[in-house]
């Protein structure tokens, strides 16, 4: 089981209640949950039912078919961010980035919405960027120039193999 996030991933339900929901018809210009996501995988998901306020953000399991989506974590929703009671009528439901789980770069370039100010890549973590594992080749990605804004120390040998463009300034 893994995490898959899928654009234009929507389909409609007429689900009520608190449970797991029973995805209907893709909708036109979409793709089902079952190819964008596939089977017992897990999203995040958004689910409206048209024409009221009520509203679910949360993460959500598919089942062996992709025919259900098992509601497993409420992140927010129109009932106080607890599971939402549905009432009748068609619901939209959709894969989607909840904001509360998104890492952007904020207005100066510095990351947000990294949780206690750690960097994952390659599956490796950086601790304010003071926690490189020597023993491991790591590969390190900036897309702006404040992304190592610290001091990185090496102990040990350290061999560093820098390309790109643009200028590169250790300080």
């Amino acid at each position: 089981m893994a995490l898959v996030i899928n654009d234009r991933v929507k389909v409609n339900s007429t689900t009520t209640g608190t449970g797991t929901f029973v995805l209907g018809a893709t909708q036109t210009g979409f793709e089902s949950f079952a190819t964008g996501i596939g089977n017992n995988n897990t999203t995040y998901y958004t689910i409206f039912n048209q024409g009221t306020s009520e509203w679910e953000v949360g993460l959500g399991t598919l089942d062996a078919t992709s025919a259900n989506l098992a509601r497993t974590t409420i992140l927010s929703s129109s009932n106080s961010d607890s599971v939402v009671n549905f009432s009748s009528g068609t619901k939209d439901v959709f894969c989607t980035l909840p904001a509360s789980k998104a890492v952007y770069l904020d207005a100066d370039g510095a990351a947000v919405g990294v949780e206690g100010g750690n960097i994952s890549t390659l599956g490796d973590t950086f601790s304010n960027y003071n926690d490189i594992n020597t023993n491991t080749t790591t590969t390190l990605v900036a897309t702006k120039n404040s992304f190592l804004a610290g001091i990185i120390t090496v102990s040990g040998t350290a061999v560093w193999t820098i390309s790109g463009t643009g200028a590169l300034k250790i300080i």
